[in-house]
């Protein structure tokens, strides 16, 4: 694979110009003829797939792709024509790869949106060059983390409005029922079955069964469907449960009503949509040792 890598670095520079010299043809003459034909023949095994499936180019512009060819082979080795074809591949890199994860992981993937490409090279342009950039690269990095957060979660606060309107319902009905236990941090429990044991410490290694549960009912996971306990500490769990664990004497057995906020939060579970208010039912076996 190592040889295509120029020709790869020669294939994005296709569109650059519109004055190229026509393909030569063969002329074998001579042994030395024969013997550059068949080099420059047999470095083609595999180009036509690399080309469509690592480059991404459309076979229908073959001809434009013969013409950067041509161009690229023709130029010469000096180091300012080598930094115009890596600018001119980074360039394309940009173009057909990082603005597109860039706004998948933004916005998606069936958004339309897009981020500011200017915006995007003067950022790149400053950071390639060292000059004249609004903040240092660590700086950037982080700041992009945040901003990247910021942003997902009101897109997807955005989008879940409705189903995050109807869990913060839920919570406040469930705060209000009859016998209703609080844990705090807005968690509430009944106790189905009141243990006698030790409580665990958040050190502690625990034995339990669960099911838990959506508000609409939706049962997500359970040990008991897999007759197979769980051995976890309460550490390694979400917030809600965790405290649950910590707060229920061995033998217990409570129906746990997490809110939001001590569950998943804005992330997406899968079954577990962003904003999800979760119903545990959680049996405290033992604490092993």
């Amino acid at each position: 694979m190592k040889k295509f890598a120029i020709l790869a670095v020669i294939a994005v520079a296709a569109t650059l110009s519109s004055c190229f010299n026509k393909a030569p043809k063969a002329d074998l003459k001579e042994e030395l003829d024969t013997l550059s034909y068949a080099a420059g023949l047999a470095q083609t095994q595999g180009l036509k797939r690399y080309l469509v499936e690592q480059v991404g180019m459309d076979t229908t512009y073959i001809d434009e792709f013969v013409k950067g060819l041509l161009e690229g082979a023709q130029a010469d080795d000096s180091p300012k024509t080598k930094a115009y074809y890596a600018g001119v591949q980074i360039g394309q890199q940009i173009s057909g790869q990082i603005i597109k994860n860039l706004n998948y992981q933004i916005f998606g993937e069936d958004s339309v949106s897009t981020v500011s490409l200017d915006n995007f090279m003067a950022g790149f342009i400053a950071g390639t060059t060292e000059k004249g950039a609004l903040m240092t690269v660590q700086e950037a990095d982080s700041t992009f983390m945040s901003k990247l957060q910021s942003f997902r979660t009101r897109q997807i606060e955005k989008e879940y409005a409705e189903w995050k309107q109807q869990n913060i319902d839920f919570m406040a009905a469930t705060a209000k029922k009859e016998g209703m236990l609080s844990l705090g941090d807005g968690i509430f429990y009944t106790v189905e079955t009141a243990g006698k044991g030790a409580v665990p410490a958040d050190s502690n290694l625990v034995k339990v069964h669960y099911e838990g549960k959506l508000i609409d009912g939706t049962s997500f996971d359970s040990s008991y469907k897999r007759n197979e306990p769980l051995t976890i500490r309460p550490t390694q769990v979400i917030p809600g449960w965790g405290k649950a664990l910590t707060a229920m004497p061995v033998g217990s057995k409570w129906t746990v009503y997490i809110p939001q906020e001590q569950g998943y939060g804005a992330r997406d579970m899968g079954t577990i949509k962003p904003f999800s208010a979760l119903v545990f039912t959680i049996e405290l076996l033992s604490i092993e040792k």
